[in-house]
């Protein structure tokens, strides 16, 4: 897995046709084997493209070579990067070309575990990589982009940084007892350990608000049969992903689709109408239609305005009191049974006309969009974080306990934990298994 004294070789370009297609090499024996594919002898100019003729292949063409010498690349290795027209078949004839003369194929994420390995990144940063190229609304790609360029990481130095201190003056304290040296006294230490623990506490905030944005913030629409909920699911998606029937208990199963409203990226679930159920198979949806209102980031209880509410609605209502929500009476072409603002709903719709859509639309990405952009994305992150917030608590928990009288050694350790958890998150220290499992989620040539 962490071999490198081998030079790798990937195409970097999405798999298809188009007008240019790209394939990286990286190691010792980049810049050679590059050579040898474009029948040069004069060495390419660093950082700068070069024209060339790659001959000896099944297939000829022309090409843009661009070589990064060692360790001002990506991978902190030499790398040229080999720029053809974007045809599977030139790809492929470059690629065998560049195995046949040294290279190996890069392995999933191989490109990016090097640079990792050679210190150009840190594994936040590295997982960065992979988010910039999943993302799919404007606030992941911001996220992303402050990740690689270290905002999360920098936060984390600076914790780091005054656990180490800390700890080192714990630890002088306990070496040198018989001198009377006390290179921190316990109040000094328990307002310190304090104040770490409000930090840390912080980035685990930031990362709750942070999984919406990178998972999808997940809007369930709820109500009775018949109110329209598929048909309001539908607008929002722009599409017919649901089936409208005018008969009562058609959606019987959970249907899902990702929507990008402005810059929030929403999951849109529709649900079974929530009423007394009249078959098995009905029933299991209503049952799966109350879970996924009960785990969602938002419920959108849907209301049919045309009629008097009766107790399927209610019991929506009911239900969903005490979650985030937005009341949505629906069917607002037709005239009303009650008005606008009675039910709690804020805002009326016709999915038949189109009517009000745009401002719902607006609406849920308003409710999905944090006010800022966390710092902590994933939930590997988010684990490490809470191991080290739990090392920190129980601290804090032992200097409560001991009246702020607890022994340094038991401070210091708990220090120590935290730390580690904190190096576990950056890389600084990570199992074999832990980077494997990583990497393996990258696409093949980055």
């Amino acid at each position: 897995m962490h071999a490198v004294e081998d030079t790798i070789v990937a195409v970097a370009t999405p798999a298809g046709r188009g007008g240019v297609a790209m394939a990286r090499l990286s190691g010792p024996a980049a810049h050679r084997i590059a050579l040898a594919l474009a029948g040069r002898i004069r060495p390419l100019a660093a950082r700068r493209a070069t024209r060339a003729r790659l001959g000896g292949l099944d297939v000829a063409d022309d090409a843009l070579l661009t070589y990064f010498p060692s360790p001002a690349s990506y991978t902190g290795e030499d790398v040229v990067e080999i720029s053809t027209h974007g045809s599977p078949v030139v790809m492929a004839a470059v690629l065998a070309g560049a195995t046949a003369r040294g290279a190996r194929s890069a392995r999933a994420g191989e490109f990016t575990l090097r640079a990792f390995l050679n210190g150009k990144l840190d594994l936040v940063q590295a997982e960065a990589v992979q988010a910039l190229v999943d993302a799919v609304s404007p606030a992941q790609a911001r996220q992303a982009v402050g990740h690689l360029e270290g905002a999360l990481s920098a936060a984390l130095a600076r914790v780091g940084t005054r656990i180490r201190e800390l700890h080192l003056r714990l630890e002088a304290s306990i070496d040198f007892p018989e001198e009377g040296y006390h290179f921190i006294d316990g109040a000094a230490a328990a307002i310190a350990v304090r104040e770490l623990r409000a930090e840390v506490a912080t980035l685990v905030d930031g990362a709750n608000q942070a999984r919406p944005v990178h998972d999808g913030f997940v809007v369930v629409v709820a109500g009775a049969p018949n109110v329209g909920k598929s048909s309001v699911f539908n607008a929002l998606v722009g599409g017919e992903r649901a089936i409208v029937t005018p008969i009562a208990g058609t959606t019987r199963d959970l249907v899902s689709e990702h929507v990008l409203l402005g810059d929030a990226h929403l999951r849109l679930v529709d649900t079974a109408g929530v009423r007394r159920a009249l078959d098995a198979v009905e029933q299991e949806g209503v049952r799966r239609a109350t879970g996924a209102a009960a785990t969602a980031d938002l419920v959108l209880v849907v209301l049919d305005r045309s009629r008097p509410l009766d107790d399927d609605d209610r019991e929506v209502l009911d239900a969903t009191a005490k979650q985030a929500r937005l009341v949505v009476a629906n069917k607002g072409d037709l005239p009303p049974a009650w008005s606008e603002h009675e039910h709690g709903a804020m805002t009326t719709v016709s999915a038949l006309t189109g009517r009000g859509i745009g401002d719902l639309a607006g609406e849920l990405a308003a409710r999905a969009t944090p006010p800022e952009d966390p710092l902590v994305v994933n939930e590997r992150q988010r684990a490490r974080l809470r191991d080290a917030l739990d090392h920190l608590d129980h601290a804090c928990a032992a200097m409560d306990a001991a009246g702020g009288a607890v022994a340094e050694e038991f401070l210091a350790a708990d220090l120590v934990r935290a730390q580690q958890a904190l190096d576990e998150l950056t890389g600084t220290r990570a199992a074999d298994d832990v980077l494997a499992e990583i990497f393996a989620r990258f696409c093949i040539g980055k």
